[in-house]
């Protein structure tokens, strides 16, 4: 009795949780459906009518399909990149034995725990600096952005494909090795498949990471035309008004590919981090 009484009550507080943790989401789609004067009347209330005016207006003023296609090519050539490379680091770091590799590997570890705010200044610098001395578009341009975020993000990918891979019999790489295969054959046709589960919990991460990123595009983008769907939304916050119905539907907008992708890939994000984490 005791039991499924204290059941309920860790299910009644999960549940409390859940609407705490959800009230924003709630807070954001409804008022992106309400005039200016049902917003300030009231946040919490539904609106009197649902319509899609303010959804087509924030469309319109996002230019929200150009911003949809500019956070799509960052998003997928930064993932693609990202894998790739950590991956291929993470292994090598994996299976070499000696102190070097240990450095390196725990360098990466501690560059997880440097907050961006405190390096973005000299970031900017060194960016200006290498575009000035060898003339790559590192600053105003997608491609430097790109090299930015496979910067910032490869720690953690490292991190957990090296816990992964230290779960895998080195006897299958030895094996493939005495058949001929090559160190790049034996990595991608016997390691890469077996990362099947950890890959697809660094890309959903990524994912939301790099999807929902708002500081370092509005740092290196100036470009209204290479701007991010987050970029975009800072139409709606003028100097003197803020548009808050509009803005809340181009919120809307934002948020629903990232959580589309989520819901369908959610199933191997737990399984993921406890193989490649805790391995």
């Amino acid at each position: 009795m005791e039991n499924k009484a204290g059941r309920v009550v860790r299910e009644v507080l999960l549940f409390l949780g859940a609407l705490l943790f959800l009230s924003p989401v709630y807070i954001m789609f409804v008022n992106s459906f309400k005039t200016r004067a049902e917003m300030f009347e009231n946040v919490l209330a539904l609106p009197e009518s649902f319509t899609l005016e303010y959804y087509i207006g924030a469309i319109n003023r996002m230019n929200y399909f150009l911003a949809f296609r500019n956070s799509l090519f960052i998003t997928v050539t930064a993932i693609i990149l990202i894998v790739t490379l950590a991956s291929m680091t993470a292994w090598m770091l994996a299976r070499t034995d000696n102190k070097l590799s240990k450095i390196i590997f725990m360098t990466f570890i501690a560059t997880m725990l440097i907050p961006f705010q405190t390096i973005m200044m000299p970031l900017l610098q060194l960016m200006d600096q290498i575009m000035r001395t060898t003339g790559l578009p590192m600053l105003n341009n997608h491609g430097g952005l790109i090299f930015m975020h496979i910067g910032f993000n490869s720690s953690m990918a490292v991190f957990l494909y090296h816990g992964f891979i230290k779960s895998i019999p080195i006897s299958l790489e030895e094996a493939a090795t005495i058949d001929g295969a090559s160190m790049l054959g034996v990595f991608w046709r016997i390691v890469f498949p077996m990362l099947k589960p950890i890959t697809v919990t660094v890309i959903i991460l990524n994912v939301i990471q790099i999807w929902n990123d708002f500081l370092l595009p509005s740092l290196v983008l100036t470009n209204t035309r290479l701007r991010t769907i987050p970029l975009s939304t800072f139409y709606f916050f003028g100097e003197f008004t803020i548009q808050w119905n509009m803005a809340m539907a181009g919120l809307t907008l934002t948020v629903i590919p990232v959580v589309i992708f989520y819901l369908f890939a959610q199933k191997h994000i737990i399984k993921g981090i406890g193989e490649g984490a805790v391995k």
